[in-house]
Formats: C-alpha cells, structure tokens, sequence
C-alpha cells in the first residue's frame, strides 16, 4: 500500500512540474505608460528588454519600504537590459508621486495611472505593492504580491534578461 502512495504521489509531483513547464506564459497588457516627464511609452517598445512594472502608491508603507530594493535591481540589471517602471496608482495624487520621485532621486522611470488603465490592463490591480516581471519576447513570467523572496526577484529577472 506504501508503494502506491509513492507512486502516485511521485506521479502528481512530476504532472504539477510539467504544468508549470509547459503552461504558456501570459503575454504584457498592450497598456501605454504615461511618465511624470509627460512621456508615452508603450508595452509593445519594450520588447527586447526585460521589464519590472511595480504598481505602489506613496501612502503604500511596504512600497516605500521596496524602493531601495527597486532601484537596486535597476542600477544592477538596466546595463543588461532591465527597464523599470514603476506605476503610481490612480488614487495616488500626481504631486506627491512627483516629490517623491525627486526627494528620492529615483533613477528608473516613474508613471502615473491616473485613469486606472494600465491597473487593469495587468489584471485590474488594486492592491499594492505588486511587481510583474516581463521577459525580452513580452511574456509574463511572474508576479509578486506585497513582500516578496530577494533572492526569487533576482532568480526571475535574470530568466527574463536570459530570454
């Protein structure tokens, strides 16, 4: 009886690893980012590069508490290919992301969401802090919701930059 547990147990570990092989990977919302600069970039400009999008908000403690931790992957992966862009949610008022941003020197591209658009087109977030990591083709690779595993985040940046 032991021996067929075993097997069957083994048999659903090696079934959930293939899904997660071979599940197809999400593509990026074809959403348009609109930077605090009054720039337009669009999902569909950052193929080739790997992307981190992190919605925060400043009244966001655990966001202000990643940022350090933002701009650290910035600083490390952007010379391999790594864009950032952080989205300030819609309820976020549009003067305090700017000061922020200023105060904190952030090096990485800064947007605002003030329509709620680009929330939905990543699933109609609505919590804070999430982060999405994209690959070079445009894919999905993972999501992390409020705080996450350093070195995981790291691991899944380097698997997009690979792609």
């Amino acid at each position: 009886m032991r021996k067929i547990i075993t097997t069957i147990a083994i048999a659903a570990l090696i079934g959930a690893g293939a899904w997660f092989v071979f599940t197809p990977k999400p593509d990026a919302p074809a959403v348009t980012f609109q930077t605090l600069e009054g720039e337009t970039i669009s999902m569909d400009s950052l193929k080739g590069k790997a992307v981190l999008v992190k919605f925060w908000a400043t009244s966001c403690v655990t966001c202000v508490q990643q940022m350090p931790d933002t701009e650290s992957y910035y600083e490390t992966y952007h010379p391999q290919g790594l864009e950032v862009i952080a989205v300030a949610m819609e309820y976020d008022p549009i003067e305090f992301v700017r000061q922020f941003t200023v105060s904190r020197e952030l090096p990485f591209t800064v947007a605002t969401d003030t329509d709620g658009s680009v929330a939905k087109g990543f699933g109609d977030v609505k919590l804070t802090p999430i982060a999405f990591i994209i690959d070079r083709e445009g894919k999905i690779l993972k999501r992390y919701l409020g705080n996450y595993d350093k070195q995981d985040m790291k691991k899944t940046i380097e698997s997009a930059l690979a792609s």
